[in-house]
């Protein structure tokens, strides 16, 4: 009897590749989000995802120093127009970026030893013409007790965005120097933080999607 691979078996196995503690080959396991994110965004095996707007990590840099673990990045991508509108009428949007240190083990998965996330919040001010963003650790809600950076155009805030410079990822202790160590970072559109009728239209919908994931191995003491 052939095997019939299903829409909800395939959605069940995106999830688990999702949810596993760590497979022992990094790259296999980052592709493996990107296609599923690709493929249940598209709405099946034959519709095209040709409005996901995947994002290009352009450049990774990660190294240990006596402050610790520091990560800068550099994220390219174009904000799809749903996006653009949402913001022009005051709408914040939040984006996501994620880093893990995991240490390499032959005999068994990578063990993460460190987790850091940063999160950004994007904001057009009507009455003023300017644009906010705010940057923390945790989420941000609608409080403003996060301090924030005013810009005078869309693109100067955008670029902030896609610029990471100097991020603290862990102590220098979380990381053994006789060890190797990987670096995976991950960059997204934060649906979640939207507002609740904003989160129920876009989730599963492609031009909500802004995506980019890039590892690479991490840096000891470079002089």
């Amino acid at each position: 009897m052939s095997h019939v691979t299903t829409m909800a078996s395939f959605t069940r196995w995106c999830k688990r590749v999702h949810s596993m503690h760590r497979p022992p080959r990094r790259p296999r396991s980052l592709f493996a989000l990107v296609f599923c994110v690709l493929l249940l965004a598209g709405g099946g095996w034959r519709t095209a995802p040709a409005q996901i707007h995947l994002a290009e990590v352009t450049q990774l840099k990660a190294e240990r120093t006596d402050e610790g673990v520091l990560l800068s990045a550099a994220v390219r991508f174009e904000l799809p127009q749903v996006v653009d509108d949402a913001l022009a009428k005051g709408i914040p949007m939040y984006f996501l970026a994620e880093a893990a240190i995991y240490r390499d083990r032959w005999y068994w998965y990578d063990k993460r030893v460190a987790f850091a996330t940063r999160h950004m919040r994007l904001s057009f001010q009507p009455l003023t013409r300017r644009w906010r963003l705010q940057v923390s650790s945790a989420p941000i809600g609608n409080s403003g007790l996060v301090l924030g950076q005013m810009f005078d155009t869309r693109d100067d805030a955008l670029a902030a965005v896609q610029r990471i410079s100097g991020w603290h990822i862990a102590d220098a202790a979380a990381v053994d120097p006789e060890s190797t160590h990987t670096v995976d970072f991950r960059f997204r559109l934060d649906v979640s933080q939207l507002p609740r009728p904003f989160q129920i239209g876009a989730v599963g919908q492609a031009d909500w999607i802004i995506l980019a994931v890039r590892n690479q191995r991490l840096l000891l003491d470079p002089k």
